[in-house]
């Protein structure tokens, strides 16, 4: 199984991790783009390890830049097709990572921003154990819906959008939040106001939050 790595952030704290927090990428992007949420969050959680793997593939035309998948086709099922067969290497990564520090599930967050959001909630609710939580921003379902018999686990959620998104529109987040409202999860949600496709302050104050929360 192919090893994915990029960029993390050690414990504030010094010693070992005592939970996981990874950030998932956008389409075109890489780890170093989302580690930079590391050191507004660390402060909440100093005993946290923050790791920002690169998607396996290299993004065309985007020099220094990864892909979960390729993105011709942006129809749901083109993009439900993307995410089940990025899935296998991520999923074997978290397992891996876990192995690693001695955790489990409980003590894991899944962060992810547009494509990165999608992988998390591909994978996360489709893991046995539950997660702690899944931080969604500017993202989507990669699919036409949440399919309820592939659901094995239901982690708390925090997506996060703009209304001004012109990448992931808020149609996407709606459509996100009720599925995954249908299917019970404990959900919460935040619409930055005038916000494209990106994250603002508001939201990462609230994803701290959320994430100190649920780690506990």
């Amino acid at each position: 199984m192919q090893q994915l790595d990029g960029p993390s952030l050690s414990p504030l704290s010094g010693g070992a991790p005592k939970q996981l927090v990874v950030l998932l990428h956008g389409y075109g992007s890489n780890g170093a783009d989302l580690i930079s949420l590391a050191p507004m969050w660390r402060q909440l959680l100093p005993d946290a390890l923050f790791v920002a793997p690169n998607a396996p593939e290299r993004c065309p035309g985007a020099p220094g830049g990864y892909q979960w998948w390729a993105l011709h086709d942006l129809g749901r099922a083109a993009l439900a097709a993307g995410a089940r067969h990025a899935a296998p290497v991520l999923d074997a990564w978290l397992d891996g990572l876990l192995a690693e520090h001695g955790l489990d599930e409980s003590k894991m967050v899944l962060a992810g921003f547009s494509q990165g959001t999608m992988m998390a909630l591909q994978i996360g609710p489709r893991r046995e154990r539950a997660l702690a939580g899944i931080l969604g921003y500017s993202g989507m379902i990669a699919g036409p819906s949440l399919d309820a018999a592939e659901v094995r686990s239901k982690p708390p959620v925090l997506l996060i959008h703009g209304d001004a998104d012109g990448i992931v529109p808020l149609s996407a987040y709606h459509h996100a939040h009720a599925e995954l409202e249908r299917l019970g999860f404990p959900l919460e949600s935040h619409v930055s106001h005038g916000l494209g496709h990106g994250v603002d302050p508001d939201g990462i104050a609230l994803g701290g939050k959320f994430v100190q929360r649920v780690l506990g």
